[in-house]
């Protein structure tokens, strides 16, 4: 594999990281830094030209880890890389994926297209907030599913009796596939969303008294939806309740009402984004291996179809 290289912008080191690891290498060298005016320079400290070039970075806030990404996008073009396939952990701006009122920008549709434009030959993402992102964009894009690493934890667990929960009904198919799995049933907890980043939960739809609830979700962000649905699953009599998230956005206040909710045991989250410090009721699930087979198989140009299973 001497024409295969991973990259990694600063946005989650660590994941790159164990993503070179498990591929039995390391990263390639590169020079990141910003000057004082805030401007972003970058510099592959080696050579790439003609390598299969696998640049990692999740586009989290602040904007600049986008402007990073595209910038190593750039770089790797101009070096005279093969081909330079981004992969984003945490597709930033996904939520912005529609026009819900006028006069509003299509983000995710201007992210793609920056990505584009920059020189990415493919994209490989995990996780994206609503499927159809992935017509955003004019190259070949991998949308991979965490849920097949979660739901191997999740078995080690003694659960039952099980509810599986969905805080909305966008996510009513990843609840029902995680209850077939493990042997669970399915709850609805109702949520209106008056205003942006605030939730209500209205109603809960199913039984859940002196039972155990999984509550399935792609991101937590402010945490305040999260912990409300928790505790209102609690409030109706329910047993343990984990949780079982993809992208732990955690803005805000957020790991403080996690730690200091009376409705969540366990909160299971990936590494798509690095936790910014610890907490006991947290634990991290590595997708690193899924996402390393996949750089693998993609290099090799076999399949990956098979690492898309479970999912919506």
């Amino acid at each position: 594999m001497q024409d295969l290289k991973i990259a990694s912008g600063r946005s989650n080191i660590q994941l790159a990281e164990k993503i070179a690891g498990y591929l039995g290498m390391t990263l390639t060298p590169t020079s990141i830094r910003n000057f004082s005016d805030g401007e972003i320079w970058v510099k592959y400290e080696e050579n790439i030209r003609g390598v299969d070039l696998f640049i990692v970075q999740s586009t989290t806030a602040p904007s600049d880890n986008i402007m990073e990404l595209l910038m190593l996008i750039d770089a790797a073009k101009r070096a005279s890389a093969k081909r330079i396939t981004a992969v984003i952990p945490y597709f930033g701006y996904a939520r912005q994926d529609r026009k819900d009122q006028p006069r509003v920008s299509l983000t995710a549709k201007l992210v793609a297209n920056l990505l584009v434009n920059a020189g990415a030959d493919r994209i490989l993402v995990v996780d994206l907030h609503s499927s159809q992102i992935q017509g955003y964009f004019d190259i070949p894009v991998d949308h991979l599913y965490a849920s097949p690493v979660i739901y191997k934890k999740l078995q080690e667990l003694d659960m039952q009796p099980l509810v599986v929960a969905s805080p909305d009904v966008g996510g009513i198919k990843t609840a029902r596939s995680y209850a077939e799995k493990l042997k669970g049933s399915l709850v609805l907890v109702d949520k209106r969303r008056p205003a942006h980043n605030v939730a209500e939960i209205a109603t809960i739809i199913g039984e859940v008294e002196n039972k155990n609830v999984l509550i399935v979700d792609d991101m937590i962000d402010t945490g305040s939806t999260f912990v409300k649905c928790a505790e209102a699953l609690k409030d109706k009599g329910a047993n343990q309740i984990y949780g079982a998230i993809v992208h732990p956005v955690f803005s805000g206040k957020a790991l403080d009402l996690i730690e200091n909710s009376y409705g969540i045991d366990k909160l299971f989250i990936t590494d798509t984004i690095p936790l910014k410090r610890k907490v006991d009721k947290i634990e991290i699930i590595s997708i690193s291996e899924l996402i390393g087979e996949a750089i693998l198989r993609t290099y090799d140009n076999r399949s990956i179809s098979s690492l898309f299973d479970i999912a919506r």
